[in-house]
């Protein structure tokens, strides 16, 4: 891929989240700059989703397909789901009108003291007035009154300009990113899982490689001793012996430590309580041959994490075109209807029936530039969202030509530390029997031994380079899992 190009705005994407509201922003055309075909080569077909069944391992089917389901990062990810999913309901119930059924009772007790003559003539005009207290002139005139209410009430914001449905807008495209990277989590965890699997699958039978070493370099010392008890080999070849059991006794610990550690790990991800006891297969499987890869453009449509970006990046661009709307002019509708009266059986009664109607019309003047800093906020938030989405892409596709690339480079190497193993324990048995035979030094004994050891502990860990590049593949691919409906592209 060379240059990157930008092109026009992405209004047709988003049509169906918001009527004739397109998101302000625009996203990098990459798709006219990709290769027909992955450069380094790859099989034509369809991406497999449940690729792990690949490796004929049924305990790691099993481990995977039990971590799917009751993992704790997938578990959070599910609910952080379900609270975009909520927050885009509240912001599209925005567009709809309000309404609240209110039934409201009330006594209020009236003073008119102070107010002369007009006081006298009200307290004495109706009502229930209280008796008047005794003292002349300065007699206080009060009553009480009772205070009914049944009413509905209507709230409408009416959203002529489309402030409302692009925040509408902003929110479903997040939710539809939150259920990309439930996506992106899950296919994270099964690919986490699978190389810890064979981390620990490596792990033992390195473990059983040392203990084979420490049995063979054993008996090795014994022998070497025996020979220098009596003189036919020096001393100096028993210490050698010795010293050589020693270190492959601590690098089996060592082995042990390992395998100890992994297995509670994987347990960390099953939610089971890290004791390490892990079934796995004897031995590392055999490599499968390469899966399909698609193409480069189906990639886009196919990764979580780039199909995340692009959501995330709409969202941020309907973001900047509410906030151009906030400069519009805003309109509201209220209404309310029902009955009032100062008896409560009266509620029900037409006769007391009042109601009143109301528009409103709002537009911005003077805010001390708080529209204009939240217009420029939105943009600048935009903007990183189209260079983050550019960025996703890179690196899907840098992931997939480098997990393709390495492919034969990995076959190769472990080609040739198969023989070179299969040579080196060969050496070890003609070493030995030169030493016996008073033609090589020990050292030469211990040399072979050591290198055998190394070729053979090579060729394991070159094994599980291969399945772990494709492990990479397949997570690089992003396949599996399905596609949550609600796509911008519909």
């Amino acid at each position: 891929m060379k240059n990157i190009r930008f092109a026009a705005p992405t209004a047709a994407l988003a049509f169906l989240m918001a009527g004739c509201v397109a998101p302000d922003a625009e996203r990098p055309d990459l798709a006219a700059d990709l290769p027909p075909e992955f450069l380094a080569g790859a099989p034509e077909g369809e991406v497999e989703g449940s690729w792990w069944r690949r490796f004929g391992d049924a305990e790691l089917t099993r481990l995977i397909e039990t971590e799917l389901s009751d993992n704790p990062s997938i578990l959070q990810a599910l609910a952080r789901v379900e609270q975009a999913r909520a927050q885009a309901r509240v912001t599209e119930a925005d567009l709809l009108p309000q309404a609240n059924l209110g039934l409201t009772a009330a006594r209020q007790r009236q003073n008119l003291s102070g107010l002369g003559g007009i006081g006298e003539l009200l307290g004495n005009a109706g009502g229930d007035p209280t008796q008047p207290s005794e003292g002349g002139d300065d007699e206080t005139t009060s009553f009480v009154t009772d205070n009914y209410q049944l009413s509905l009430d209507v709230q409408w914001q009416v959203d002529l300009f489309g402030r409302i449905r692009s925040q509408s807008a902003a929110a479903r495209a997040e939710y539809l990113a939150s259920a990309e990277n439930l996506r992106a989590v899950r296919q994270t965890i099964a690919a986490e899982t699978a190389r810890l699997y064979f981390n620990l699958v490596e792990a033992r039978a390195q473990t059983h490689l040392s203990e084979r070493v420490v049995d063979t370099f054993g008996e090795i010392s014994r022998q070497v001793g025996n020979r220098a008890d009596v003189g036919i080999a020096p001393p100096n070849d028993k210490l050698l012996a010795i010293a050589n059991l020693g270190s492959a006794k601590a690098g089996l610990e060592q082995r042990r430590q390992g395998v100890e550690t992994l297995g509670r790990q994987l347990d960390i991800l099953a939610r089971d309580y890290p004791d390490g006891d892990v079934t796995t297969a004897a031995a590392l499987p055999e490599v499968p041959p390469p899966p399909p890869a698609g193409l480069p453009a189906e990639l886009l449509l196919r990764r979580p994490d780039v199909r995340a970006a692009e959501h995330a990046m709409l969202a941020a661009g309907f973001r900047v075109t509410a906030a151009k709307r906030s400069f519009l002019p805003s309109i509201a509708l209220t209404g309310s209807g029902g009955t009032t009266s100062s008896e409560l059986g009266n509620l029900l009664d037409g006769d007391f029936l009042v109601w009143s109607i109301a528009g409103q019309l709002l537009q911005p003047v003077f805010q001390g530039g708080r529209l204009r800093a939240q217009l420029a906020a939105a943009e600048g938030a935009r903007d990183e969202a189209v260079e983050a989405y550019a960025e996703v892409v890179l690196q899907a596709l840098f992931e997939v030509e480098t997990a393709l690339a390495v492919e034969d480079e990995l076959r190769r190497r472990e080609e040739a530390l198969a023989a070179a193993s299969e040579a080196a324990e060969a050496a070890v048995d003609v070493s030995f029997n030169r030493y016996r035979a008073g033609i090589d030094p020990f050292l030469t004994v211990l040399e072979s031994q050591q290198r055998a050891l190394d070729a053979r502990s090579a060729f394991l860990a070159a094994r599980n380079a291969r399945l772990a590049n494709r492990i990479d593949l397949h997570l690089a691919l992003g396949g599996g899992f399905g596609v949550p409906s609600g796509d911008l592209r519909e």
